[in-house]
């Protein structure tokens, strides 16, 4: 049995564990019957034998024995008196099987063949993994963290698999250190010069998804449907779910007993508030639903521009909008509809207020009729939007808008 040293590439097959000896024997098969077509010009007669354990092969030629000078396909066909000259007691209609030396082949075309099988084998391992990690995209995974880097960090699965997990897949508040375990979705399976890349993420509504899956078995059991995640990464979240049994309540079992079961997902997402909401096609319901912590008193509906004007107590406000609007702006991402919020000041007593008419003779009239388009016809009701929401509802300039709020805080600071 001749042998060309293959140890170290069949040590790369059993390295590869998803890769099944047939598919293995194949490839090797493959690489060396190119061999034997550019020697021979046909590899119908030969056959290649392979000792995947020892690391070697053989490759045995075939021919049918025939009368001298009857020989028409050498590469099939033997003359007889050249065939006894390997055994004496061959018969012409026998097979003759001869060992091919593989050294007959030449160092160069040896040496060819372990590089396009190692290339092969590197090919194969390349798709195991698109494969294994392909089929699962948007599952949770634990991965040891192996690098961290200013852009990313590199983490190690169970069988040594380099995953990415970008800063951009990071919850701010992350922190990782060499060495420990961390758990992240992965999010897809790129391709960066013919090799694939792994990126995880820990900032996808899908991740939360899973940890519900995980920690609430009515999800899991299909009971419970998560109908909609928006996440604002450990600052804050709003999940939709709604249930199929009517005797479960879905936001109950989502959250558990005293939080039993949504604290470990917190911990998790670095302290980020998770809002259970029930998931209803009404609209104005949902709506009402999606500003929780803040309790609505009315709201103006325009289904056709998907705007929603909602009017809240002044104590209110600010909880619908949320730190640095976080909470409106989830709560847009959920229902898809545009919301403004208003203070409604019916019924409360009514502070020291000037209609912005007073100050035409400041303030140009075509600003303050802008103002009123978005419901804002005095002092207060302006100074009471935040610059930053009087520049989104508004056509006027950042500018403009501060130099307005200066002349009518002016005004109640005479007072």
């Amino acid at each position: 049995m001749a042998s060309i040293n293959l140890i170290e590439a069949f040590q790369d097959f059993k390295e590869a564990e998803n890769i099944d000896r047939p598919t293995m024997m194949k490839v090797v098969e493959d690489v060396f019957k190119t061999l034997l077509r550019k020697k021979f010009g046909s590899d119908e007669n030969f056959d290649v034998i392979v000792n995947a354990e020892k690391g070697d092969l053989e490759i045995m030629r075939r021919r049918t024995i025939v009368e001298d000078g009857a020989v028409q396909d050498p590469l099939a066909e033997v003359q007889y008196s050249d065939a006894v000259k390997v055994a004496p007691d061959f018969e012409v209609g026998e097979e003759l099987y001869e060992e091919i030396n593989i050294l007959d082949f030449g160092r160069r075309a040896i040496l060819a063949a372990k590089q396009t099988l190692a290339s092969r084998i590197s090919d194969l391992k390349k798709n195991v993994l698109v494969k294994k990690y392909g089929d699962r995209v948007g599952d949770i995974i634990s991965a040891e963290v192996y690098q961290v880097w200013k852009k990313e960090i590199l983490l190690l699965d169970e069988e040594s698999n380099e995953l990415i997990l970008p800063k951009s897949e990071q919850i701010p508040q992350d922190y990782f250190k060499k060495g420990e375990n961390t758990r992240a979705v992965v999010k897809k399976v790129e391709l960066k010069n013919n090799s694939p890349v792994i990126i995880l993420s820990r900032t996808s509504p899908s991740f939360l998804a899973k940890l519900l899956e995980i920690e609430v078995p009515e999800i899991f059991d299909g009971l419970i449907v998560i109908k909609k995640i928006v996440r604002e990464p450990g600052e804050r979240a709003k999940v939709a779910v709604e249930s199929y049994d009517d005797r479960i309540d879905p936001v109950g079992a989502c959250v558990g007993m005293k939080g039993s079961r949504i604290h470990g997902i917190v911990r998790e997402l670095k302290n980020e508030n998770i809002d259970v909401i029930n998931w209803t096609n009404n609209i104005q319901l949902l709506i009402q639903r999606s500003l929780t912590p803040a309790k609505i008193t009315s709201m103006e509906l325009d289904n056709d521009k998907k705007q929603a004007n909602v009017y809240l107590k002044p104590d209110q406000v600010s909880l619908a909008i949320g730190k640095k609007g976080v909470n409106i702006k989830l709560a847009q991402e959920l229902t898809g509809y545009s919301i403004d919020v208003y203070r409604d000041t019916e019924g409360e007593p009514q502070e020291f207020d000037i209609s912005l008419e007073e100050f035409s003779d400041e303030i140009e009239t075509w600003i303050i009729d802008e103002f009123k388009r978005i419901g804002c016809d005095t002092a207060r009701s302006v100074l009471d939007l935040t610059p930053e929401e009087l520049e989104r509802r508004t056509d006027l300039e950042r500018e403009t808008i501060d130099e307005v709020r200066k002349v009518l805080k002016e005004e109640f600071d005479k007072g």
